[in-house]
């Protein structure tokens, strides 16, 4: 089992599709060495994903929490698995080379050629030379990080661009997203956007893939493999049990987007998980009605309660702009993998069995 460490709700950024925190807070060191402590407690290891807010704004909690994790790992001969997400900005090469000494993974939230039409600091000003400067610096010292791309309505026509960016770059693992929300606006004509871009992105990863260069993006990877392999979506939510957040007052909740709902409270770090509670959210977690009879039902992040509550504020109702972009990514994933395996059978079988 895994934890997703909320450190604090502070953020030195202002994105324009992240909901803003009016008073943030921050975990105190007690609640964090009693999630390190319920982590090896519950399961065969502590797997911990350090997060925010910027989690960057408590590099000691951080320390503090590998070094705690590293103590019990040796003690009772457990693994321990860490992971952080940052925006980048406060990356410095003297803490990445102590974060590599405990093996942490780093992904890095960066929108590519976009990064300054929608994360710019609260002060105002853009991020993206600082977060460039930053990644080359962590690509050097960490080769193995990765980008997580989110696109926003403004910024659709860099989609493409922004892909072919963080490639070059050095990134060979691209996490990419649309962004949704209240402050997101997905219009019928950015919508068509997006699918010219998913296209040109289709296009630079075709001519990639036939160079047998290394490069995993997941909106194609995660489709092509789940089509050939017969993997329902559905299969990799979990909801409740595979990643929890930890919010900075030591409760426990099944997704990020259930944080602070009492319903969906899961226990806290100091009196451990409420199994029957746990159990009970999961038989919830369910297929929406109106998609059971469509072609896609197993293409499809519809069972995916976390995605629905942000877009609908029901975990078992799905959007019509998830629908969209879903029909649209897998028709375009799969006319992707019709060409990849038809001009280059053993690259493609090699990948993707």
């Amino acid at each position: 089992m895994n934890f997703t460490l909320h450190l604090t709700d502070a953020c030195n950024l202002d994105c324009a599709y992240c909901p803003a925190v009016k008073q943030p807070r921050r975990m105190s060191e007690e609640i964090l060495y009693a999630a390190c402590d319920l982590a090896f407690a519950v399961g065969a290891g502590g797997g911990f994903c350090y997060f925010g807010g910027e989690p960057m704004l408590e590099r000691e909690l951080i320390l503090k929490g590998l070094e705690r994790c590293k103590e019990l790992s040796e003690k009772l001969h457990k693994k321990t698995s860490s992971r952080m997400t940052t925006n980048g900005t406060l990356l410095d090469g003297k803490f990445l080379d102590k974060l590599n000494e405990y093996g942490t993974v780093i992904g890095l939230s960066f929108d590519g050629v976009a990064q300054d039409k929608c994360r710019r600091y609260k002060a105002g000003g853009g991020t993206f030379r600082t977060v460039e400067k930053n990644a080359r610096l962590l690509l050097k010292k960490m080769p193995m990080s990765y980008a997580m791309m989110t696109i926003s309505p403004q910024a659709v026509g860099n989609y493409a661009d922004s892909v072919k960016y963080l490639y070059e770059l050095g990134f060979r693992r691209v996490i990419a997203t649309i962004a949704y929300g209240q402050k997101v606006n997905w219009t019928d004509e950015a919508l068509e956007q997006l699918r010219g871009e998913l296209e040109k992105t289709a296009g630079f990863y075709s001519k990639v893939f036939a160079t047998g260069e290394r490069f995993y993006f997941s909106p194609f990877d995660t489709k092509i493999s789940g089509c050939i392999k017969d993997r329902s979506t559905a299969d990799h939510c979990h909801l409740g049990f595979r990643q929890m957040p930890i919010d900075t007052d030591g409760k426990i909740y099944p997704c990020t987007q259930f944080i602070g709902l009492p319903e969906y409270c899961l226990g806290n770090v100091f009196d451990g998980i409420d199994r029957e509670k746990q159990l009970e959210l999961s038989k919830r977690a369910a297929t929406p009605e109106e998609c059971r009879d469509c072609a896609l039902i197993r293409r499809c992040v519809n069972s995916c309660g976390c995605a629905n509550r942000l877009q609908t504020g029901d975990e078992n109702k799905v959007s019509p702009l998830q629908c969209t972009y879903e029909r649209m990514l897998i028709e375009i994933a799969d006319g992707l993998a019709e060409r990849l395996c038809r001009d280059y059978p053993e690259k493609f079988a090699k990948k993707f069995g």
